[in-house]
C-alpha cells in the first residue's frame, strides 16, 4: 500500500532552515508528482511546492518563492523540501502528498515550528 513517511520537523527560530524528508514506497516513485502542502492552526492546507517525476519541473507558493527548494532522489524514493529564512508565518505541519489512481495519499505530518 502506499506510505509516505515525512521527518526533520522541529523548532527553530526565524531566520533558520530546515531540511524536511518524505519516504515513499508502495508505489513507482520515480513515476509520479510529489507535493508538500502545510496546514497551520485554523487554516485550510495549502500547497506550498511540487516536483515533477524526473525532478525537472518544480513550482512553488508565492510565499515560499527563493526560501524553500523542493527536490527529489528517485534512487531513494525520497523527496526534500529545504527550507530557509524560515519566518513565524511558516509554522505548520508539512505533509508529504501524491495523487494515486486519482486518490490523495498523505503522510502523518511533520511539526514546524518558527519561534524565538
Amino acid at each position: 500500500q502506499v506510505q509516505l513517511v515525512e521527518s526533520g520537523g522541529g523548532l527553530v527560530q526565524p531566520g533558520g532552515s530546515l531540511r524536511l524528508s518524505c519516504l515513499a514506497s508502495g508505489f513507482t516513485f520515480s513515476n509520479k508528482i510529489m507535493r508538500w502542502y502545510r496546514q497551520a492552526p485554523g487554516k485550510e492546507r495549502e500547497l506550498v511546492a511540487s516536483i515533477t517525476s524526473a525532478g525537472g519541473t518544480t513550482t512553488y507558493a508565492d510565499s515560499v518563492k527563493g526560501r524553500f527548494t523542493i527536490s527529489r532522489d528517485n534512487a531513494k524514493n525520497t523527496v526534500y523540501l529545504q527550507m530557509n529564512s524560515l519566518k513565524p508565518e511558516d509554522t505548520a505541519v508539512y505533509y508529504c502528498n501524491v495523487i494515486f489512481f486519482g486518490k490523495n495519499y498523505w503522510g502523518q505530518g511533520t511539526q514546524v515550528t518558527v519561534s524565538s
